[in-house]
């Protein structure tokens, strides 16, 4: 990459080389550092910060509750401000390696009540009484590599790259971008134990795509939190912008969906298309439900992605069909033929939490609400 590019970040000047003098310092046994990380206020940004553990933890509940100032994250008064971190899962530290480790975590007041950007809790409660339907999920993260200055990576600074068609799954210099980055974050994702099973580039210049699952219940919004986590951090590094916005550039160019693979146990079973399309007639009597449910604004930030152009359904009508990626609900050709499998709902934002999706997509397929 070009340095020039990058000028004005502050990352890219920085000489990376120096930092593993010291990462390759030796620590005593039971030393560990880890990384709490979090969801803030907004329901799209992470934060993190480190603590010193004197063993090596087995478990989330083996890990410290912790605290933060929860007023410069949105979610409290400076008055009042502690927000606690509770630990949920646990992934191995792709940055320090060793027994380092990052930990998904939790949010609550201090009065022991969710923070409002607590999806997961509610979440957890639906999955547990679906565990008899053995949910599957899979969810297809698109994502936008941007300059420091907010434009689009490799884009020229005073107009368009060619219209749309040679960069979807492309290769060469000339059609995809910042592919060091896709694959520091490939691999990293698999370090840390994050069940990540793809990548590609994706329809508009600088756009990228990763694919996490198939995951059981809870653990994909896990999963994808924290693989967000490590994307955000590795182009920290680069000196450049990972943005997860839903429509990055206005116009004639493709948006920013996270679209969420769904199965049941009976829907992957001999004849399971007949529950596939159960789940969809349930879904299709939902529709305004969910898209509140697949954003962070409510709807707001999907409103300029669906528009039933740049392979989207609108966002005002629920349609369903088979290999069809401009339905609300796609039927892959595979699973028609096959009579079972999963679906794809392709309504979720970019932005979307994954607890929420889930969440919603449980109450309406499995516990008919």
């Amino acid at each position: 990459m070009h340095s020039a590019i990058l000028e004005d970040s502050p990352n890219a000047r920085i000489n990376k080389t120096i930092l593993d003098r010291y990462l390759s310092l030796p620590l005593q046994e039971n030393v560990v550092q880890a990384t709490y990380v979090w969801i803030d206020g907004t329901g799209e940004d992470l934060r993190c910060k480190d603590r010193t553990l004197d063993f090596i933890p087995s478990s989330p509940k083996e890990l410290p509750v912790w605290n933060y100032d929860g007023s410069s994250c949105y979610q409290a008064e400076g008055s009042n401000s502690d927000t606690y971190l509770y630990p949920v899962a646990i992934y191995k530290d792709p940055f320090r390696r060793g027994n380092n480790i990052l930990v998904m975590c939790d949010t609550y007041k201090f009065d022991g009540t969710p923070t409002e950007t607590n999806k997961r809790k509610t979440c957890l409660e639906v999955a547990n009484k679906c565990l008899d339907a053995e949910p599957w999920f899979g969810i297809e993260q698109e994502y936008t590599f941007l300059d420091f200055d907010g434009h689009p990576l490799g884009w020229p600074k005073n107009g368009f790259p060619g219209p749309q068609g040679p960069y979807y799954c492309g290769v060469g210099a000339n059609k995809v971008y910042a592919r060091d980055i896709v694959d520091a974050h490939y691999r990293a994702c698999l370090y840390a134990g994050i069940k990540v099973s793809g990548t590609n580039a994706e329809v508009m210049p600088a756009q990228w795509e990763f694919q996490v699952g198939p995951c059981v219940g809870i653990s994909i919004g896990d999963d994808l939190w924290m693989a967000r986590f490590l994307l955000h951090r590795i182009s920290e590094e680069f000196g450049i912008v990972s943005t997860l916005d839903p429509k990055p550039m206005p116009g004639d160019w493709n948006g920013a969906g996270a679209h969420t693979n769904v199965s049941t146990k009976a829907m992957r079973e001999d004849g399971g298309i007949r529950d596939i399309e159960k789940a969809v007639a349930k879904l299709s009597k939902c529709h305004e439900r969910h898209i509140r449910a697949y954003d962070p604004k409510q709807g707001q930030d999907n409103a300029r992605r669906l528009t039933g152009k740049h392979e989207t359904s609108s966002i005002n009508d629920f349609s369903a069909g088979v290999a069809n990626r401009g339905c609300s609900i796609r039927i892959p050709r595979g699973v028609n033929d096959d009579g079972k499998g999963y679906f794809e709902d392709r309504r979720p934002s970019s932005n979307c939490d994954p607890y929420s999706v889930v969440e919603a997509i449980l109450r309406t397929i499995c516990l008919d609400e």
